[in-house]
């Protein structure tokens, strides 16, 4: 298989661009280094410095090559800069999307995984597993561009005859376990700051909010491991190659951690408890949100190998210890 990724340089983007090496795939991925880090990338994968929108060089590399498969992963993910500056996000993940994607249509590319989001639901007051079939109500300019751009891509593809996957991740954590490549920065990502804090980072972990309507008066999160979501990747692609559909898919596992039960975890993995602080809340985040992944798993024979809190935490631990 030859594929396109874009993001490549990535927290995602990167652990895909191992797996589908160690899968023995051709792998070239559009990266402009804007928030991703070039040692990330594996050796193996070409890359290419530009940005999506550049046209004359993303024809280029397109006219060069036969790829099978595009994974559009490129984009901007921090929900509380988003708040802050919501037409950076407009701009990037669905202006310059598109004119990349109407770049690969042109050209005749005909199969599109697009890595979306489970927070394009919103906050839903009834605390039950969130399905595909549900009413879509962003509450942040992050998931409002990721949800403007999902609709775009499936009226364009319709329209020239190809096909396209979404992907709407829900809380993706954990590393590589060859610790090859894992998140680098992001103020915003939960897994990630308490990592920070149990190797002395961070002098103390910040929890946005504590009276929300939950057990202990903290968010709820469905967390997936990012190889689990590597896997979810590669098993798509292949569908995409065999069978022409477009679908939606929620990726996570279907099982609910409040703030609190993770910090626990945590806890209980490094023998002390972190010192934390109670914030106010942080505007743009949902209260509860818990996949249904039913639809994938009746689709897909997937059979996730990390489902559990403590691998979680211990692979972005030891990523943690691995960064200088």
């Amino acid at each position: 298989m030859n594929v396109l990724l874009t993001g490549g340089a990535g927290y995602i983007g990167s652990h895909i661009c191992n797996t589908l090496i160690d899968l023995d795939y051709k792998v070239t991925t559009i990266d402009n280094l804007s928030t991703g880090n070039k040692n990330l990338i594996p050796k193996k994968v070409k890359h290419i410095n530009c940005d999506i929108s550049d046209t004359k060089s993303v024809n280029s590399l397109i006219n060069k090559n036969n790829f099978d498969v595009v994974m559009h992963l490129a984009a901007f993910t921090r929900v509380g800069e988003s708040v802050k500056y919501p037409e950076k996000y407009e701009l990037n993940n669905f202006s310059k999307a598109k004119i990349f994607i109407d770049t690969c249509l042109r050209n005749n590319l005909k199969r599109f995984i697009f890595s979306s989001t489970g927070s394009v639901y919103g906050n839903l007051n009834n605390n039950e597993k969130i399905k595909e079939t549900e009413l879509t109500n962003p509450i942040n300019p992050y998931s409002e561009s990721k949800l403007k751009f999902e609709k775009y891509l499936i009226n364009e593809t319709i329209k020239k005859k190809a096909y396209c996957t979404i992907l709407r991740y829900f809380n993706v954590a954990g590393a590589d376990l060859k610790r090859r490549t894992g998140l680098i920065s992001n103020p915003d990502n939960l897994i990630k700051a308490i990592c920070e804090v149990a190797v002395k980072k961070r002098e103390k972990l910040i929890i946005n909010g504590n009276n929300y309507k939950t057990k202990d008066g903290t968010p709820i999160r469905d967390f997936i491991h990012v190889l689990d979501l590597v896997d979810i990747h590669v098993l798509v692609a292949h569908s995409l190659l065999n069978s022409g559909e477009n679908e939606i898919y929620n990726c996570g596992y279907g099982i609910g951690f409040s703030i609190m039960d993770v910090i626990k975890e945590m806890n209980s993995i490094i023998g002390y408890k972190l010192p934390i602080k109670i914030s106010d809340r942080r505007e743009g985040d949902a209260v509860y949100s818990v996949a249904d992944n039913k639809k994938f798993l009746k689709k897909f024979s997937w059979n996730p190998k990390y489902n559990n809190l403590k691998i979680i935490l211990e692979s972005a631990l030891e990523w943690e210890k691995s960064l200088k």
